[in-house]
């Protein structure tokens, strides 16, 4: 009987001091020294990039603005935009007049409700969506886009004030009845515009201040109505009672006009008097236009990114490759013999391979990004500032980086190329395939996403991430519309998060067993 013996990668001599960066060193010189890594690190950065020309030149359905978000079988209409060059959803009835100077405009708003538009204009008894509104607004012209302030009731969230497209903050709570109406008022000095509300019209409290820049001297001051879209992408008619309206200008009488013209909402709003009321009913919405349902015919610019996961295959090979490698050739024991302490020359990898992925991420995200908004040029789904491009390539490279460090941790527990790769594939691209199948439950409105861009390495794409949700919004954020459901940082830290278990995995078996 014969007894088979394992000869340990220990070495007969006392192991050669050499510091940590002396064996970073060796593992970049083995690294660079293998031309076809080197090729293939080459590969990811031109994928990414390369894949810029693709989603970009792609053909772009529009969201119609009845929420659905379907596309459009008819050229994408110019998508309005507000300062700063937000795009947004501008289309509301309008009861104005025009008024010159500083002011006030006050009303009491006694009712709002809804209906459901069904079938061809017909309207169905329905509740209100919680961001349907009606209320007072000082606007800069009847043009789509332009600058404004408003004091509102909505459907669920009380009294607000909200301007610019962008900005809301709350005021009164409750919904609005005739024994329980709402007070608004507007005061305007100079470019700024001050909101204030109240439940009985004798006590007013501070809601918000605006200040508007490039305010025109003369605005349109008036009531109006939007009825925003139903979950189910339904259009909504928001009908508005106002009561004990008072301006302090000149009394010009009031104009009714469908913001966005006749076909910016499915029937045009309405303007009755009676004995002192006003009743103004509209469909349509006032609102930043973000969102799967609210995006118009823009593109988001992580669309440009879209070759990042191609990238990283050659990228994850590589980094298999680079412990499995030793495995397959017997040359493990000659690294455990030169590095006699084995956490160092596992930490010495991940070092090289994290910086190799990181260097190989940053620069094809570079040019990704470069070539990406050349091509968009101005169809751009939401304007994007240098802090945020920074943190798109950063965020991607880091990305890589990690993703290659991860790879490299399995490869050293499974010790075989072929069944590392496949498991770095299905703990990462098999997720990433999950949450951007268009039947995933986690694309309807408001929807935040699925636990696979949550709990797996996938959820570091939050890192490109570059449309803002806003919480006076009901709309589809769902990855298939480019939202993530964690922050960027908080994403890329559950990458982070496996990375180092496997890497704490790996230091535990490379300890205990050997070659």
């Amino acid at each position: 009987m014969t007894t088979q013996t394992q000869t340990e990668c220990r070495s007969l001599l006392a192991a050669e001091r050499h510091g940590f960066w002396h064996l970073v060193h060796s593992e970049w010189t083995k690294f660079r020294t293998v031309r076809g890594w080197v090729v293939a690190v080459l590969i990811t950065i031109v994928v990414i990039p390369a894949f810029a020309f693709v989603s970009t030149s792609r053909g772009d359905g529009c969201a119609t603005g009845n929420g659905s978000g379907t596309a459009s079988p008819v050229a994408c209409p110019a998508q309005p935009t507000g300062p700063g060059g937000v795009p947004v959803i501008d289309e509301f009835y309008f009861a104005h007049q025009p008024v010159t100077g500083n002011g006030t405009i006050t009303a009491a708003v006694t009712s709002l409700t809804g209906q459901a538009l069904v079938g061809s204009n017909q309207l169905a008894p329905a509740g209100l969506e919680p961001w349907s509104k009606a209320g007072i607004i000082l606007k800069e012209s009847t043009a789509q886009g332009s600058a404004y302030a408003a004091m509102m009731v909505t459907g669920s969230h009380g009294a607000r004030m909200q301007w610019d497209y962008v900005n809301d903050t709350a005021g009164l709570t409750g919904s609005v009845s005739p024994s329980a109406p709402r007070w608004l008022r507007l005061v305007r000095d100079g470019r700024t515009i001050t909101g204030y509300d109240s439940a009985d019209g004798t006590h007013w409290t501070l809601v918000g201040a605006a200040t508007l820049p490039g305010l025109t001297s003369t605005v349109q001051a008036g009531l109006f109505a939007a009825g925003s879209f139903s979950d189910t992408g339904e259009s909504i008619l928001a009908t508005g009672v106002f009561r004990h309206i008072g301006l302090s200008w000149p009394a010009a009488g009031w104009t009714g006009t469908n913001i966005g013209g006749p076909n910016a909402v499915p029937v045009p709003g309405t303007l009755r008097h009676s004995a002192g009321t006003l009743t103004v009913a509209s469909f349509g919405d006032i609102s930043p236009a973000a969102g799967g349902a609210y995006m118009g015919s823009g593109q988001p610019i992580q669309d440009v990114l879209a070759g990042t996961f191609l990238g990283l295959i050659p990228l994850i090979v590589v980094a298999v490759l680079f412990i499995t490698a030793e495995y397959r050739r017997k040359l493990i024991c000659v690294s455990l013999i030169a590095a006699p302490r084995r956490g160092r020359l596992l930490a010495a990898k991940a070092v090289v391979i994290g910086a190799v992925g990181f260097v190989a991420g940053l620069v094809g995200a570079t040019l990704a990004l470069a070539v990406g908004i050349h091509l968009l040029h101005g169809n751009l789904q939401w304007p994007v500032s240098l802090l945020i491009e920074t943190r798109i390539v950063v965020g991607t490279a880091a990305l890589l980086g990690v993703a290659a460090v991860l790879a490299l941790a399995i490869g050293t527990i499974v010790r075989r190329s072929a069944s590392a790769v496949a498991t770095v594939i299905v703990v990462i691209f098999v997720p990433h395939l999950l949450a951007f199948n268009p039947l995933s439950n986690g694309n309807g409105p408001g929807a935040p996403g699925g636990w696979e861009l949550q709990i797996t390495p996938a959820a570091a794409l939050s890192v490109q991430q570059s449309a803002p949700r806003f919480h006076q919004l009901l709309t589809n954020y769902s990855p298939n519309a480019g939202y993530y459901p964690l922050s960027p940082w908080a994403g890329l830290a559950v990458e982070c998060a496996w990375a180092a278990a496997a890497l704490a995995l790996a230091f535990l078996l490379l300890r205990r067993r050997d070659a």
